[in-house]
């Protein structure tokens, strides 16, 4: 492996010159600067990223840990992460926890043994069921940073990266009121997680805010193996739904297939909106208003607020960042 010895020797120049050259000193002049970047190109120079990580006790490495890589926003957040931390020249290491907390606990305590010099993290579904928090707080008492995006607790105090759920939810159904719907169902399959609590408040609220709605507030909470036949069994029962808010990924797409089978007219009969991403939109027709949650500016920004905490030190002050939501109105609305 050619070193910065190596370099210099043929350069017959010192190590730190050498060193100094590549980081462009103002030290070193420009002619002295171009010969040592041909010389390094040429022979394919690599820096000892162990060498430099031991001497500026840094890796230039982020743990980040997700909850379900096969999950297109989570896909998508790692692909903004993956951009920014490049850009900034950090590596990332990625661990998928798979909604479990003994996985969650594995991967930090993995990373967080020198080989990252932060977190940025979504919480595990089973760790938010069992109100989990030591694992995290453990790593920040140990000044490694760490950024929470979506899924945040209020238990841990760091940095985090979400969008106001609530308000997104709110405001969709509003929209479903907006055009006279009178019996809107609120579908989950993520009751248990932070996001679907916020989610399932924001309908609420609008709906007893709207002075005209006579139906009550109705939330369908599904299971995941059962989706298809709990929600043909849901417009089968209630013959009258003119309205759907589907707050996780996927119910949306299936109320939309499962409505159509059952002869409701789009969107003449039936508004629906989604929190989906434009992942599901070449497989619907007509396509799928939804919530955008901007995952790429989730990821970007999680990695700049870490990267501020790693290079600026532990300020006190910690910070909440909210992403603005869409609403992305296309075939199934008015």
């Amino acid at each position: 492996m050619v070193t910065l010895k190596h370099l210099a020797e043929q350069l017959n120049v010192s190590v730190s010159t050498v060193s100094k050259a590549l980081h462009d000193s103002q030290e070193i002049s420009a002619d002295t600067i171009k010969r040592t970047k041909e010389l390094a190109k040429i022979l394919n120079y690599q820096p000892n990223k162990v060498a430099l990580s031991l001497k500026n006790n840094k890796t230039k490495t982020l743990g980040v840990i997700v909850p379900n890589i096969l999950n297109h926003f989570f896909a998508k957040v790692l692909l903004g992460i993956e951009k920014e931390a490049t850009k900034k020249g950090y590596d990332i290491i990625i661990c998928n926890s798979n909604e479990s907390f003994d996985k969650e606990l594995q991967s930090i305590d993995v990373l967080g043994n020198g080989s990252v010099d932060g977190f940025i993290m979504s919480i595990a579904e089973e760790t938010q069921i069992r109100d989990e928090n030591n694992h995290i707080n453990k790593i920040l008492k140990q000044n490694l940073p760490v950024v929470l995006f979506d899924r945040v607790s209020d238990k841990i105090q760091c940095d985090k990266v979400i969008i106001d759920d609530f308000e997104a939810s709110y405001k969709a159904t509003q929209h479903l009121l907006s055009e006279g719907r009178k019996h809107i169902v609120l579908l989950s399959n993520i009751e248990e997680l932070s996001v679907g609590k916020l989610r399932v408040n924001g309908y609420l609220k609008a709906i007893s805010e709207a002075k005209s709605y006579t139906n009550k507030p109705q939330v369908i909470y599904i299971n995941n193996n059962e989706i298809e036949t709990q929600v043909n069994q849901l417009f089968q029962q209630y013959n009258d739904i003119d309205g759907v808010l589907s707050i996780d990924n996927t119910s949306g797409v299936v109320a939309l297939h499962k409505a159509l089978k059952n002869g409701y007219k789009i969107p003449e009969d039936l508004s629906i909106i989604g929190f989906s991403d434009e992942n599901i939109l070449p497989f619907t027709d007509p396509k799928l208003s939804t919530v955008s949650q901007h995952a790429l500016d989730i990821g970007s920004t999680s990695v700049t607020m870490l990267i501020n905490r790693i290079e600026n030190g532990n300020q006190n002050q910690h910070l909440t960042k909210h992403i603005n939501t869409t609403l992305e109105l296309r075939g199934t609305t008015k």
